[in-house]
């Protein structure tokens, strides 16, 4: 996965993705690859979410401990 993808970027190219399946404007030729698209993009955003989630806990953490 590209390194310069940012969070909101691989959201809106994945519902570009859902809304092509969807409408079925998506050739059975090139199905397979946009779906495994999704599927990268859906692991960028899951490792994103978690990644953020973590960091925010650690500061909860060290603000907690500051006003000990």
């Amino acid at each position: 996965m590209e390194t310069s993808l940012t969070y909101e970027a691989a959201y809106k190219e994945l519902q570009e993705i859902a809304r092509e399946i969807e409408t079925e404007s998506v050739s059975v030729d090139v199905l397979a690859a946009r779906v495994k698209r999704a599927s990268e993009l859906i692991t960028f955003c899951q490792a994103r979410l978690r990644a953020t989630e973590a960091e925010v806990e650690n500061i909860i953490q060290q603000m907690e401990h500051k006003t000990i």
